[in-house]
């Protein structure tokens, strides 16, 4: 690993080869009936990967030159944690972090490549940062069966609309995702459920407001990123266009009682959770 931008741990291997292993150790895991799937940056390349405009803008997101993923972020079912262990612990080899794992172990497993080259997080069942992101607590009942190898487009925007202090590289991530989905209302192959989305923000206001901003930044940024040259203006617009879909839908979903309630008292009161990031 290298290290660059304020301390951040870049994998050193050429970004392909580092998806394929890690595509690859997916596969090893479905092969034994473990469901495991690809979050973050890499979910983003996965679902983008056939789209070479995509990649040329996907890549700017640490800033030219810079290298494009830390590690590999994986969601899975917590019922099949022991079977987790087994396989990352004898069938890949990969060394555990014992503090880690055994202060965490209910909710997330950090396990080494056995050569450094990487780390892997493990979390169970939902995303928990800022706001919430479940994905489920059963094989064959979650949200992890609908996309393979990564989670689906629909689950990775909510995972970058949950950050409470969202950062240029996630916002470029949610450019590429708008700029190569369309907002629908099913899940499918190039499709961002917006009415999934618009159900889970309807019932916490919290992860709405934050949700509500990220999109309007993500508009603010596409327009920085014409003036950078980094995006096409037509691009800047289209991408525009598809997060003020998303915004109808969100805005047209009747909210719950619970979000109700919550909005009067706004921003009085905090609504996010603090992220703290686990020393590695």
């Amino acid at each position: 690993m290298t290290e660059g931008h304020e301390g951040i741990h870049f994998v050193e291997l050429d970004p392909e080869k580092f998806v394929q292993e890690c595509v690859d150790i997916i596969k090893r895991a479905q092969d034994r009936g473990i469901v495991i799937r690809i979050l973050g940056a890499m979910a983003v390349y996965l679902h983008t990967q056939d789209n070479p405009r995509a990649r040329e803008i996907h890549q700017t997101r640490f800033g030219a030159g810079a290298p494009m993923f830390t590690d590999l972020d994986v969601m899975a079912y917590k019922k099949q944690k022991k079977k987790i262990k087994e396989f990352f612990e004898k069938e890949l080899r990969f060394l555990p972090d014992k503090m880690i794992n055994a202060l965490f172990g209910d909710r997330r497993l950090i396990y080494y490549h056995p050569e450094g080259k990487y780390h892997v997080d493990v979390f169970f069942d939902k995303l928990e940062f800022s706001h919430d992101v479940p994905f489920g607590k059963k094989p064959g009942e979650g949200r992890l069966e609908l996309s393979f190898p990564a989670i689906s487009p629909t689950d990775v925007v909510l995972e970058k609309l949950q950050i409470h202090e969202i950062n240029p590289k996630d916002l470029v991530d949610l450019i590429v995702l708008f700029l190569t989905h369309e907002i629908a209302d099913e899940e499918g192959e190039g499709k961002i459920n917006g009415k999934y989305i618009a159900q889970l923000l309807a019932e916490d206001w919290g992860f709405w407001y934050d949700a509500v901003n990220n999109l309007n930044l993500v508009k603010k940024y596409a327009d920085q990123m014409v003036g950078e040259g980094r995006l096409k203006p037509e691009e800047r617009d289209l991408v525009a266009q598809k997060v003020d879909r998303l915004l109808g839908k969100i805005e047209a979903e009747p909210k719950s009682k619970k979000w109700q309630k919550r909005a009067k008292t706004g921003t009085k009161k905090k609504w996010w959770r603090d992220v703290e990031e686990v020393v590695r």
